[in-house]
């Protein structure tokens, strides 16, 4: 079942980004307030049904370190040309914001996907370990189709490493280390995880 006012939460609240922050612009007039923001977390932040997933992490594992929620910043080279200046303000400065709906779009990730060994992983920007694989159980075009109506790279249970990615009781998705990488924003399918591609553009880490 759709939930009312799903899209607009998806693509007003979750794009709503402070360009005095060098984030983009949301493309939509409608902003929710904090609060009311704070409470749609809340209500789409829980596990779908009775499912064991996702781990859920204390707030303590965002807390300040030497660089925002982070030890260091994003790596230099991230992978489908993503931008270094938003991936590091989204990634270790931000807690609810989002790259703009589509961005992952305008990326090299989508042309790239012929070179890519399938399936394709997924890694923390900051750290370089594996976070995400997909697509899992189901086509690579369905995991696109999936991506491209919310807005954002789509994940499901079975494609989220849970070794290292977490939620907080908010519904706020993040690394075992500190990094924002987007929210869960459960539908009628169950669990379904909305990323920022610019948190997980990482190359892995060495070995």
């Amino acid at each position: 079942m759709k939930l009312p006012g799903l899209t607009l939460f998806a693509l007003g609240v979750s794009s709503c980004i402070h360009s005095s922050a060098g984030f983009v612009s949301p493309s939509i007039k409608a902003v929710v307030g904090r609060n009311s923001q704070r409470q749609m977390f809340n209500f789409f932040g829980t596990a779908a049904g009775s499912s064991k997933y996702p781990v859920v992490a204390e707030e303590s594992v965002m807390d300040q370190k030497a660089h925002g929620t982070s030890d260091k910043p994003v790596q230099k080279d991230l992978r489908w040309s993503c931008d270094f200046e938003v991936a590091d303000r989204i990634c270790n400065f931000n807690r609810h914001y989002a790259e703009y709906a589509g961005y992952w779009q305008t990326t090299d990730f989508i042309k790239s996907l012929k070179d890519e060994e399938q399936p394709v992983k997924f890694y923390d920007s900051v750290t370089g370990v594996l976070l995400f694989t997909a697509p899992v159980g189901r086509t690579m075009e369905e995991f696109l189709k999936e991506s491209q109506g919310h807005g954002w790279p789509s994940f499901r249970d079975d494609e989220v490493n849970w070794d290292y990615v977490r939620c907080l009781n908010n519904g706020e998705c993040i690394s075992t280390t500190g990094t924002h990488l987007g929210h869960n924003l459960p539908d009628g399918s169950g669990n379904r995880y909305c990323i920022n591609l610019v948190s997980v553009a990482g190359a892995p880490e060495e070995e």
